[in-house]
């Protein structure tokens, strides 16, 4: 009793009186989480003291929370692809230290500075369990936690994990001693064959596709008749046509 909502503003039937006014913030306080302002819904006014709003903590919207769930999902696609490399029994469902430590440098993790490929193999130590040679997605979490306290010193934590999280996320392991095709504009000269001049231009048709042997070879004509002679054949058809 005594207390009454602000102008205008039909308050609970039964609470009636003038606004209260108090002059003790603690009391305020007290107040403000008491019954009687969660039936008014307002706060009190304190004389020489702010006004203490009752708030709740704002809630992630839908984007938010999917892009959170996308992040960690290519997170999980990255560390499958590194944990099967190099090993075709493997699940994709737990990583080796050696797998680990090739992600880290591929996604430059590891950059010969703040962060080294010895500081990789301790905080892979620390994080997997204690007779165990792998790790799983939850415990590759928390490794990359710990080495973006070292890799972004100067960002703050939730910043530092999501800066690391960002330069796994979309990689998959760099091929090492592989051979790439040439694009040198010298090379693609030598290669084309519509350039080709001499005998090397009869090795290949008009398509480009070699000839094979017979590109190569110069065949024998054994039938008694001149290269230039163009009448070959033709013999039985003039005898024949004039008689």
């Amino acid at each position: 009793p005594g207390v009454q909502g602000p102008p205008g503003e039909q308050g609970p039937p039964g609470v009636q009186g003038p606004p209260q006014v108090c002059t003790d913030l603690q009391v305020c306080r007290d107040l403000q989480v008491s019954r009687v302002l969660q039936v008014c819904r307002v706060p009190p006014r304190c004389a020489g003291s702010p006004q203490l709003p009752l708030q709740s903590p704002p809630h992630p919207t839908g984007r938010e929370m999917a892009d959170a769930a996308g992040s960690l999902s290519e997170l999980e696609r990255s560390f499958r692809r590194f944990a099967v490399h190099g090993d075709t029994k493997a699940s994709g469902q737990e990583m080796s230290g050696k797998n680990f430590a090739k992600l880290c440098k591929d996604c430059k993790v590891i950059d010969g500075k703040s962060t080294t490929g010895t500081d990789v193999d301790i905080v892979f130590t620390k994080v997997k369990a204690k007779s165990a040679r792998v790790i799983n997605f939850e415990e590759f979490k928390q490794a990359l936690a710990e080495l973006s306290k070292k890799r972004f010193k100067s960002a703050g934590e939730g910043e530092a994990v999501e800066a690391i999280y960002a330069l796994v996320v979309g990689k998959e392991p760099v091929l090492a001693g592989v051979t790439k095709v040439a694009k040198a504009g010298a090379v693609d000269r030598l290669t084309d064959t519509s350039k080709f001049t001499g005998s090397h231009k009869e090795r290949f048709d008009q398509s480009g596709k070699g000839k094979g042997k017979a590109g190569r070879e110069d065949p024998v004509d054994n039938t008694g008749f001149v290269s230039a002679y163009k009448g070959q054949g033709t013999y039985d058809e003039k005898v024949k046509g004039s008689k």
